[in-house]
């Protein structure tokens, strides 16, 4: 058997080529949208990619199993498990329970484990002749390493209401699925540390049945199925806006994008022409370059590995935009981009010094500096982070305002005080800068030291409880 992991850092996000390599043939699961990795791991290892699969309609990234299958013209399979409104809307072959996928001398054998999604279904794989016995579960979203998927985003994010008590129910079914296979399976999950689709994910790559039966908490609520529902639903991270529009894209019928496409270097006269009539510009620099000078209007968003969730928080996907960055980044942008759909670059500039324009500073401050603010009546300390993180712990008087949802939220924000906005280390806090920025906002400082800083030095917080205020 072959097996290779492709994990995406960016989204943390993985997918898998699975092959025999008797028959030469192979199945990738969970593909990203950029496909050139897979036909290049099949050709180095001298399989042909026949069969394509998915585990559920995924919500956090644009899944490229219809770019794969018009590639190589493998057949994809997908599930048909959930009832009418869980229905892929393009043809496929159709997965239920108990269903055999046969790859060469490998099988695989569908589960349906709904929860995180009404259709979700995991696989459990065969390597025969070897051996009868199964050798890994292939989970996507439904149990990660040290977690499992969240039931809430159907509401939170696609906005259908009152879905996620009915998830958790059935996540606590599944979960008796997972727990009576043998201990020894590997278990290989669609997501690591970082990814919204939980909220206490493990940076470990793989685990086993057994491991997660003695660490995985939420195989530890076997008997109490309201205490297991009270926790999956409390503090769950909230989900990006690009949320939805994946859900539907990777849903309905789309068109195809199958090679990463290559955006053209702007003129002076180009951009300042397209940034006149008002076409949003990404500064994809470090958050301190930027603070050093920036375009006015434009945001910040750091070229790393968050810059596409943060893309999918602030970018629609009608409008262009452009983004400021080196010649050597743009490929790797682009497939950040391309793996959410944001597909709309109108091209690039790398020196904003050469546009003419008058650059902005950002009034970044120290440590010091905030402490003065503090408690004062004529300042405002807003805390950019999410409401989970703000609650476990805050700087005494600061407002929430999550980054994200910031462009919504401007009316929280004093015109007449002064503001003082900070993060956890200063990368969030930048995006909320240019945001603010952006909208006519003078008197803001950013204490870009954040609460990572703050807990060094001892300060106080409140509205936590001992555990959650450790220090990072």
């Amino acid at each position: 058997m072959f097996f290779q992991h492709v994990y995406d850092k960016s989204l943390a996000q993985g997918s898998y080529v699975i092959g025999c390599q008797k028959t030469g043939e192979a199945i990738v699961i969970d593909a990203q949208r950029d496909i050139d990795i897979y036909i290049d791991i099949a050709k180095q290892n001298n399989l042909r990619i026949t069969h394509i699969a998915e585990t559920h309609i995924h919500a956090d990234f644009l899944c490229g199993s219809r770019e794969l299958a018009a590639t190589t013209n493998a057949t994809m399979y997908l599930s048909d498990e959930g009832g009418e409104d869980w229905q892929y809307q393009f043809p496929h072959k159709g997965l239920k329970e108990g269903d055999i996928i046969r790859v060469g001398n490998l099988t695989l054998e569908v589960i349906h484990t709904p929860g995180h999604t009404p259709e979700s279904i995991s696989f459990l794989l065969t390597d025969h002749p070897a051996t009868d016995k199964p050798v890994m579960v292939l989970t996507g979203d439904f149990v990660f390493v040290g977690d499992i998927g969240r039931p809430d985003l159907l509401e939170k994010a696609a906005g259908l209401v009152g879905t996620k008590e009915d998830g958790a129910k059935q996540m606590f079914q599944s979960l008796k699925k997972f727990a009576a296979l043998p201990e020894y399976v590997q278990v290989w999950s669609g997501h690591g540390a970082g990814s919204a689709c939980g909220k206490a994910l493990g940076a470990v790559a793989s685990s086993t049945v057994g491991y997660e039966k003695i660490r995985n908490w939420a195989l530890q609520y076997s008997e109490n199925e309201k205490g297991f529902i009270d926790y999956l639903l409390a503090d769950q991270p909230e989900p990006p806006k690009y949320f939805a529009m994946m859900k539907h894209l990777n849903k309905v019928d789309r068109p195809l994008l199958i090679d990463v496409p290559k955006h053209p270097k702007l003129s002076k006269e180009q951009f300042i022409s397209a940034y006149e009539k008002g076409i949003k510009v990404i500064d994809t620099r470090n958050k301190v370059e930027f603070a050093k000078g920036f375009i006015p209007n434009t945001l910040n968003i750091q070229g790393n590995n968050s810059f596409a969730t943060w893309c999918g928080w602030l970018l629609n996907y009608q409008e262009q935009f452009i983004l400021v960055a080196e010649d050597s980044q743009m490929e790797d942008l682009t497939r950040k981009l391309m793996r959410i759909g944001l597909d709309n670059i109108f091209g690039y500039i790398s020196d904003v010094n050469t546009t003419g324009l008058e650059l902005q500073t950002s009034d970044v401050i120290s440590l010091e500096e905030f402490k003065t603010q503090i408690g004062k009546d004529n300042v405002q300390i807003v805390d950019v982070r999410g409401a989970s993180e703000y609650d476990a712990g805050h700087v005494e008087g600061a407002e929430n305002v999550f980054v994200g949802t910031l462009p919504d939220n401007l009316g929280k924000i004093s015109k007449d005080k002064q503001v003082v906005i900070h993060c956890q280390a200063g990368d969030r806090s930048a995006i909320a800068y240019s945001i603010l920025a952006k909208n006519g906002f003078k008197n803001v400082k950013n204490f870009s030291g954040g609460m990572k800083e703050w807990l060094a030095e001892n300060g106080k917080i409140i509205g936590c409880n001992e555990a959650s205020c450790t220090k990072a």
